[in-house]
């Protein structure tokens, strides 16, 4: 699904709402008709996230900042996604903007979840890196798992929902206060 609207509309609060950062303001999120709200220990294990903020610790490698999410999982494979290998052993702090946006993005690659949620992935990426985020997202569902993303731009995701914020309420799942995953 690609969630859009104009700033300020809502689709990063909707993001976290859904990724159990915050309480619904009203009515329910369910997982397999389970309110995620009951476990959100559990439902945060479902979440592949990424945020606005690339959430690299400055003075760690690439590498090692990979490690700290990586579950057990090698990181290699996800920095071969995004064409990082060569930065590995790099300070964070080192990274160029886009180069952080591609570590976080192979952060979500590692977490291994059935759901992504993807705040504006796109920012700071050049042609071929939206290239490399299209595949892995293309992966991604190929193996199953969903993908939420807010834009302002195209993504490459082919046969997504567009969901707009600022569309009329009655072609929206808000109207009935659920979402179903």
């Amino acid at each position: 699904m690609l969630l859009t609207g104009p700033n300020g509309a809502g689709k990063s609060t909707l993001l976290r709402t859904l990724a159990g950062l915050r309480r619904p303001d009203g009515g329910r999120i369910l997982w397999d008709d389970e309110d995620m709200t009951e476990d959100r220990t559990a439902h945060g294990r479902r979440i592949g996230w990424l945020g606005h903020q690339d959430a690299l610790k400055p003075g760690l490698t690439l590498l090692e900042n990979l490690r700290l999410s990586a579950n057990g999982a090698k990181p290699e494979a996800a920095l071969r996604a995004f064409d990082l290998d060569s930065l590995a052993d790099l300070p964070a702090r080192m990274l160029s903007a886009g180069q952080k946006r591609r570590s976080a993005l192979a952060r979500v690659l590692l977490a291994d979840a059935p759901l992504w949620l993807l705040d504006e992935p796109s920012v700071g990426l050049d042609q071929v890196s939206v290239g490399q985020l299209g595949v892995a997202m293309a992966a991604h569902r190929a193996q199953g798992g969903i993908v939420i993303a807010t834009t302002h731009v195209p993504l490459p995701l082919a046969g997504a929902i567009p969901f707009s914020l600022a569309g009329s309420p009655a072609d929206s799942p808000a109207e009935t206060g659920e979402y179903v995953a």
